[in-house]
């Protein structure tokens, strides 16, 4: 069966736009939440479809899919359905690669892309960066501008600045992401047992967390007031009545600047450690790789805020002074503005690959 265009009621034909997303390193589940609200947010006005290959996260309910199972098979979906914009977040892509899609795809936007491939698209949201002294090419959007916050952290935002200081019984909320290949949550724990103080710890543990949770538990009753917490769950709202979260240093930083909360950031890998955002200018503590961490370090890291009422102050204000979190607007009227000025001639409508 052939899949025509979309034709709305007023007769103007629908601007097709294609998504892929691939897993990779420091990004957790971020890059599917944030092509979700992207996909929700132009779902009326455009034609939108994933192309979903081996290593992508599964598509939003209600949007169309093609199966991409390897760049040949891709290429040859973006060859039948002609889309009038390509989003890539499928981490660092190779400059011959999308100067091949450039020839099938008007328009190019890539996301938190690090390869030589985001300088032959059109368009660069680099949300998570790199300390540099490079030039920027003038197509990359470079900084926390395009961060977008979804619904359940914008109803938490800047939360922290109507808390009070941590009670009898402070709050810590450790999270490493969704599979925490390192297990940075078990060595963080073990750590936490060396406390003699009061403190309530939360352990968020991922829905691809890749060890045995059973581990956690036995550790967990070894503690008054530690609960693992396991999917499913929201991060932003686990992490709201939190007086203090330990976290890795991909987005989850981002989210937790959304709410104002003192946080101590380790980073799971080489990637994480290269990024300049969770740094003490905005609010951090940075304690670099988490397999290199000495417990003393940590654990006087995550008592700083709870002991000390003017650094929690100030870790809040510059959180918050960031003004984190309002990036969809920007970034769908980028895909607008792309959609509607591309950069390259498209092509005839020839797709029947739709299921």
């Amino acid at each position: 069966m052939l899949h025509e265009r979309v034709i709305p009621i007023d007769g103007q034909e629908k601007k097709r736009v294609a998504i892929h997303l691939s897993q990779s390193d420091g990004k957790g589940t971020y890059p599917a939440r944030r092509a979700a609200m992207i996909a929700h947010n132009l779902a009326e006005e455009t034609d939108i479809i994933f192309l979903c290959g081996a290593d992508s996260p599964p598509a939003p309910d209600g949007f169309r899919t093609v199966a991409t199972v390897n760049n040949t098979a891709f290429l040859q979906a973006l060859t039948a359905m002609k889309p009038d914009l390509l989003i890539r977040d499928s981490g660092s892509t190779l400059r011959e690669e999308v100067k091949q899609i450039r020839e099938l795809v008007p328009s190019i936007i890539h996301f938190d892309d690090f390869g030589d491939g985001g300088h032959s698209a059109d368009l660069v949201f680099q949300t998570l960066y790199a300390e540099s002294n490079d030039k920027v090419p003038d197509h990359y959007v470079v900084g926390i501008e395009s961060f977008m916050a979804d619904d359940k952290m914008v109803a938490l935002k800047q939360i922290g600045l109507h808390k009070e200081r941590p009670g009898t019984l402070p709050h810590l909320v450790i999270s490493f992401g969704d599979e925490d290949t390192g297990n940075l949550t078990y060595r963080a724990l073990r750590h936490m047992m060396q406390l003699q103080i009061p403190l309530k710890v939360t352990v968020v543990v991922g829905e691809q967390y890749a060890h045995d949770t059973s581990t956690l538990r036995m550790m967990a009753l070894g503690r008054r007031n530690t609960i693992i917490v396991e999917h499913p769950h929201h991060f932003a709202e686990v992490c709201a009545d939190a007086d203090v979260v330990l976290c890795a240093s991909g987005y989850m930083p981002y989210e937790v600047a959304v709410m104002g909360i003192p946080c101590v950031v380790l980073a799971q890998n080489d990637f994480e450690l290269g990024l300049a955002f969770p740094k003490e200018q905005h609010g951090f503590i940075h304690l670099g790789l988490g397999r290199k961490i000495k417990q003393s370090s940590l654990l006087n890291a995550v008592m700083e805020p709870l002991l000390h009422e003017p650094l929690r102050k100030k870790a809040i204000a510059r959180q918050t002074a960031l003004g984190m979190g309002d990036g969809k607007d920007a970034v769908c009227e980028a895909i607008r503005y792309y959609l509607e000025y591309p950069k390259r001639p498209a092509g005839k409508e020839t797709f029947d690959m739709l299921h």
